[in-house]
């Protein structure tokens, strides 16, 4: 999968994990944007590593580990910030 699906997938990724999780968070639209390219990094790694098979292409399966690796990512994100302002 290219660059430019890694990004635009994170972005789904990103607004659907932000859905499922609403919340007050810093950094907007930007913030989301990172979290959904690197949640779906994280999501198909893990996913390669406990042998759910590769994440190639732009399909359901790649879309739902991307969520899942974007929604760890937010409540990771919560938690450091959080610590962070008290």
């Amino acid at each position: 999968m290219g660059i430019l699906s890694w990004i635009v997938m994170g972005l789904i990724a990103g607004m659907i994990a932000k859905l499922l999780m609403p919340g007050p968070d810093p950094g907007g639209i930007f913030l989301t944007i990172i979290l959904g390219v690197v949640g779906g990094l994280v999501g198909g790694f893990i996913a390669t590593r406990i042998g759910w098979g590769t994440v190639d292409g732009f399909n359901l399966r790649s879309l739902f580990l991307a969520v899942g690796g974007s929604m760890l990512l937010l409540v990771i994100y919560r938690l450091v910030s959080g610590r962070r302002a008290t």
